[in-house]
């Protein structure tokens, strides 16, 4: 039977640098560039191609299997580069606070949105009733039931 692709080494790679770069995104409003990237990653010695950085963040090509990039980019992260590369490793916990703060970001953005497109001549109790029906929404999806 075919490996399911998340479980491809490659694939789990793609998803945590993912990951890490929304984490970036979080706690500094944007997400690093490639000439960034690889800045970061010729200051620890390390060069990295604009293709291997597309096929690693993609998970399309071969599994990156350079331990001094990957040392470097968990290095750059700040996270262990078992993080990176073992599907069991544990999710460190800076990672971890942020991910959490983001999804109440994005959640908070679907509340105001709503807000201000579906608030014109509705009554207090329907925009209510809306309020708990985007609640109970977003609390099963954040419980991983939709």
């Amino acid at each position: 039977m075919p490996e399911h692709p998340s479980h491809r080494p490659e694939v789990l790679l793609a998803e945590r640098l993912t990951t890490l770069l929304d984490v970036v995104e979080a706690e500094g409003g944007s997400r690093y560039t490639f000439p960034q990237i690889k800045e970061a990653m010729e200051a620890r010695g390390v060069h990295i191609s604009r293709q291997r950085w597309h096929y690693m963040r993609a998970g399309t090509g071969p599994m990156t299997t350079d331990a001094k990039l990957l040392e470097a980019l968990a290095d750059f992260f700040g996270v262990p580069v078992g993080f990176l590369t073992e599907a069991d490793a544990e999710m460190p916990v800076r990672v971890s606070a942020q991910l959490e703060l983001l999804r109440a970001l994005r959640e908070a953005e679907a509340k105001s949105f709503a807000a201000r497109t579906l608030t014109s001549g509705l009554s207090p109790e329907t925009l209510l009733e809306i309020r708990d029906i985007i609640d109970q929404t977003l609390d099963r999806q954040s419980r991983g039931e939709d």
